[in-house]
């Protein structure tokens, strides 16, 4: 197990130990890393969605108005 040594702002600590006390801190600290990589890690799937999309869109050709409105009303009671 590897020991990591960051530093946060005093009232933060008071806080987190207040709410915290009684509990594994090293346990709640550990989720929470997790939690933001994985976080971090949607983002950038997100992210890299969202440009493949974008990428995708500006390839298309325009669809001209009056196909656009046939393809809305066909099948449709």
């Amino acid at each position: 197990m590897a020991t990591v040594n960051f530093s946060v702002p005093e009232e933060v600590k008071r806080h987190f130990n207040k709410v915290f006390a009684h509990q594994n801190k090293s346990q709640i600290i550990t989720e929470l890393m997790k939690q933001a990589i994985e976080e971090h890690e949607r983002r950038q799937q997100r992210a890299k969605a969202i440009e493949a999309l974008l990428d995708l869109r500006a390839k298309q050709k325009p669809v001209d108005e009056k196909k656009l409105r046939k393809a809305r009303h066909e099948g449709r009671p």
